[in-house]
């Protein structure tokens, strides 16, 4: 839903900043691969630490590097299935950096281990999230729905509480609750989601088959 809407402003937002960085020689596959590099840094250095405020500015520094690099590429008329291959792929790399630094940090300091369950829940539904699209799309299929929460919402969601919870550190009192309560709205939001992605590819799948079924016939 945010991807609608959200994807098309900052695309806009960032246009000069992406032809700025055309000018002074830069790529962007280096941006793609820069940009991942961050998000790692951020989340994989801070989290586990309990530094959700300042892992989350480092993280978003970085996270919009996804809409810089398209937006490079599309102006300089580059735009190339390898480079829609690697930001996909590295996608699922922050991602993973991501909540796999929400659940060290349940796992350790955070000594809570329902909460490091939920945050391996939504790093791996979110995987399969998109993997259930990909996999529909590459078998021919339209995957015609997006679902309740996609890769932008689980990122807002997530680096918005974290950010805020991290408040906590700097005086702000119970704030840090909105973390597990985040975490909890993702990692429920995600299976809805995959629910809808599956039941889709299986009603559309049967829809091809009927018509495959019904051409043949025909024949």
């Amino acid at each position: 839903m945010l991807n609608k809407y959200a994807r098309a402003f900052f695309t806009r937002v960032l246009t000069p900043f992406a032809a700025f960085l055309l000018r002074r020689g830069v790529s962007p596959d280096a941006v793609t691969l820069l940009g991942t590099a961050g998000v790692m840094a951020g989340a994989l250095v801070f989290f586990p630490r309990g530094e959700f405020f300042w892992g989350t500015i480092v993280i978003t520094s970085f996270v919009f590097s996804d809409l810089v690099d398209g937006n490079m590429a599309r102006q300089a008329g580059i735009s190339s299935r390898w480079g829609a291959f690697l930001d996909s792929t590295l996608d699922r790399v922050a991602d993973g950096a991501i909540f796999g630094g929400f659940a060290l940090w349940y796992a350790g300091g955070g000594d809570d281990n329902v909460l490091c369950a939920v945050a391996i829940f939504c790093l791996a539904s979110g995987q399969v999230v998109s993997y259930t699209k990909a996999r529909g799309e590459s078998i021919g299929l339209p995957v015609a729905v997006n679902g309740l929460i996609e890769r932008a919402e689980r990122l807002v969601i997530s680096l918005v509480a974290a950010g805020l919870a991290g408040l906590h550190k700097f005086g702000v009192p119970g704030i840090q609750i909105l973390l597990p309560i985040a975490l909890w709205i993702v990692a429920v939001g995600s299976l809805i989601t995959l629910v809808q992605r599956v039941v889709t590819v299986r009603r559309e799948a049967a829809e091809a088959d009927a018509a495959a079924a019904t051409s043949e016939a025909a024949s």
